[in-house]
């Protein structure tokens, strides 16, 4: 989460959802836990973040309370997400119940610097059955000045007596602007042909653009689309071969294959209902052979025959 925490310094776009926050806190009745909504990508973290310095004197560049959120030392802010396996030299799939037990000591302590207390959860559908059971009883009993602030991209996936708890910010993607305004700051080498690429394909998403950019010349998206409309399993086989050895080919090929799945299904809504379910139904699949594949460490090359399968059966 350091990437998030240097963005927070200089967020690109949600002037909306941060006013409402702000609004909220000079209420006085700043609600107990917040709920970051939005696709992947688009700088729900970085927003928390900002959010967090809000509270906790932190957005003047010269403050100390800014140079301490920014090392990860202030002491009043604890900011969780899914941790680094430096084993398998990934990020791990799971927040687990341990990770996220700390956060009752930690908010019903003094605070430091005698104000509030602040929790960051980054990628909250992530935590397990166990994890999200010790967050709903530290929910149960807030204290004082003490605030939760959980970003995520599919609040569908968390239980329903955590989103009844918390209160809900969708947070919109960002204009095709300021994507090329935070292109610009994060990867200024870039050569203006793929920055023009990327920002219409990236919807509204700097996270999105950036594996965009990883792709150059758009090769694995020509790939992903041309497995939406069916492939011969003799070329099935060439693309796994090809993609399958490298972590971050196997991520974005994913990506982009559940992006042309979710284009194709809205393109298909108007002529044929049929079609589009077809796709939608293909879209869950290959979602599901990643987070399995990730999860538990599976066959990547088996894993991408299987989505690439899956793609191809809606074109059936």
């Amino acid at each position: 989460m350091d990437t998030a925490r240097q963005a927070s310094l200089h967020v690109v776009g949600h002037d909306a959802e941060f006013a409402t926050f702000r609004r909220a806190a000079a209420s006085g009745r700043l609600h107990h836990a917040w709920l970051l909504t939005g696709p992947e990508g688009i700088g729900k973290a970085p927003l928390a973040f900002r959010m967090g310095r809000s509270l906790l004197n932190g957005e003047d560049p010269a403050a100390p309370a800014t140079r301490q959120i920014t090392a990860g030392s202030h002491p009043d802010l604890l900011a969780i997400g899914r941790t680094f396996d430096e084993k398998r030299q990934k990020f791990r799939s799971e927040i687990v119940a341990d990770e996220i037990r700390p956060i009752n000591a930690f908010m019903h302590r003094t605070a430091a610097e005698g104000g509030w207390r602040v929790v960051i959860i980054d990628t909250a559908e992530a935590m397990n059955r166990n994890a999200a059971n010790a967050l709903l009883k530290i929910l149960e009993e807030p204290p004082p000045r003490a605030i939760l602030l959980l970003t995520c991209a599919t609040p569908g996936m968390l239980l329903p007596t955590i989103r009844s708890r918390v209160r809900t910010l969708p947070v919109s993607p960002l204009s095709p602007a300021d994507i090329h305004t935070v292109l610009a700051r994060v990867a200024p080498e870039t050569p203006p042909e793929e920055l023009a690429r990327v920002t219409p394909l990236a919807q509204g998403s700097p996270g999105r653009a950036l594996s965009l950019l990883a792709d150059t010349g758009g090769a694995i998206s020509a790939v992903a689309h041309e497995a939406v409309r069916g492939m011969t399993m003799s070329r099935i086989l060439d693309v796994a071969d090809a993609i399958g050895r490298s972590e971050a080919g196997f991520g974005l090929l994913f990506t982009l294959l559940g992006s042309a799945l979710a284009q194709a299904s809205r393109q298909a809504a108007e002529p044929g209902l049929a079609r589009s379910v077809k796709l939608a139904d293909a879209w869950e699949r290959v979602m599901l052979i990643r987070r399995q594949t990730e999860q538990f460490n599976l066959d990547k090359q088996e894993a991408i025959i299987e989505a690439l399968s899956a793609a191809g059966s809606a074109h059936i």
